[in-house]
């Protein structure tokens, strides 16, 4: 089976997760496609190859002969997409060479270069956009195809030496609890990469800080024609709430290593409200500083209106893996040296969001995160260039051979 032929029976598989859901994984539907992933592996000889009761995956390509005591290495993928958009019924498009011009995915709809800057660096591409109805799925099944054709690239061709390598496909990773239940002793691998990123090139070993806040206001509903000093609005604290938030320091105003407050959900009535934020810095000590703001923003609303109205939950959900990676520079010195022998110019960056290699980095698993070739992740704008995607399982089978020598 070909890279493309992959990629799109694996976006074919509706794959969402569920933040809402107190299942592990968050939806059944992606066991199906795990399933499918085993059933995969099995075919192509792999051995060693599990599914467990929370639907990771993994499975091993045998050291070649004499390559036994090379170091284990690792590759692993999430399965599930975004909670954004919908991952059902999406209708891939393919532009077998793009002119580096806008891009009409339906009829009311266009990617503008003009919105979308980096599509010049795809001219000449071979290119895979959605219809504008649904996300694509390259994030990350575009690492899942990249790491399953280098898979069988390798079972097929004995005379590409490498070490054992194992293969792993997580769940949720996209609502941040893809390696909640990983084994990583069970996996077995000295050193892992997670095939998660975008742009060609990217290679990150540095991700943000990160938190979630739940604020939750409780308001006073009295009939409005006699509400005057009895009213409570929650949906007007909530707002009160969002504005003492500095404003220069939400994501549309920021970049590389700039943190930011992000407001990812708000519902309420008069009587009841919530605002869902998701915390994020790189630096550790203005990521604790960014966690007592939202702690004074509630205190000074609570002096304001009473103790009772505005409560936060915060959580920490993951932290910056350079501090787990950064003592092994050899995973990132290889993943360079692959990069540059598939004729990739590596773009060593810090990444501004999270990855499963974030967590399993302080597992005891350092895990830096390769490109796929993905962009415009979690939206109706995604689209991937098959041609870097080739390239990122030239890299991966680049990884192999390099670490056993």
């Amino acid at each position: 089976m070909t890279l493309l032929e992959r990629f799109l029976k694996y976006v074919s598989y509706d794959t969402q997760s569920d933040e809402s859901s107190e299942s592990f994984p968050s939806t059944d539907k992606q066991k199906v496609l795990l399933e499918a992933l085993k059933e995969e592996m099995l075919t192509l000889g792999m051995t060693d190859v599990t599914m467990d009761k929370y639907g990771y995956v993994m499975g091993t390509i045998p050291a070649s002969e004499g390559c036994e005591n090379a170091p284990v290495i690792g590759f692993i993928a999430h399965v599930d997409t975004a909670p954004d958009m919908s991952g059902a019924n999406i209708k891939p498009h393919i532009i077998e060479s793009y002119d580096g011009a806008d891009i009409k995915l339906n009829a009311a709809l266009t990617m503008r270069v003009e919105d979308f800057p980096e599509l010049a660096f795809f001219k000449g591409h071979t290119l895979i956009h959605t219809d504008g109805t649904t996300l694509l799925g390259a994030d990350d099944k575009a690492g899942v195809a990249e790491i399953m054709t280098a898979a069988e690239y390798l079972m097929s061709h004995p005379e590409c030496k490498h070490g054992k390598i194992r293969i792993g496909f997580t769940p949720d990773e996209e609502i941040g609890r893809g390696v909640d239940f990983f084994d990583v002793a069970a996996f077995g691998a000295d050193f892992a990469y997670t095939v998660d990123g975008g742009m060609e090139g990217e290679l990150e070993y540095e991700n943000f800080n990160a938190a979630s806040a739940k604020v939750e206001i409780q308001g006073r509903n009295v009939h409005p024609g006699y509400a005057k000093n009895k009213m409570i609005n929650a949906i007007e604290v909530a707002g009160e709430f969002m504005q003492l938030l500095p404003a220069w320091e939400r994501p549309e105003h920021t970049e590389g290593y700039e943190g930011f407050f992000h407001c990812v959900g708000m519902s309420g009535t008069v009587e009841k409200a919530q605002l869902s934020y998701i915390i994020r810095d790189h630096d550790a000590d203005r990521f604790e500083q960014r966690k007592r703001f939202i702690w004074s923003a509630m205190d000074f609303l609570r002096a304001k209106y009473g103790g009772e109205v505005v409560n936060v939950t915060l959580k920490d959900q993951y932290y910056n893996m350079r501090k787990m990676v950064a003592p092994h520079p050899q995973v990132i010195d290889r993943a360079i040296e692959a990069m540059k022998l598939a004729d990739v110019k590596p773009l060593v960056r810090p990444i501004r969001g999270g990855t499963d290699g974030a967590r399993l980095s302080f597992m005891g698993l350092p895990c830096p995160n390769l490109f796929t070739g993905g962009m415009n992740f979690h939206g109706k704008f995604e689209y991937c260039s098959l041609t870097t995607m080739q390239k990122a399982e030239q890299v991966i089978l680049n990884l192999a051979q390099l670490w056993a020598k």
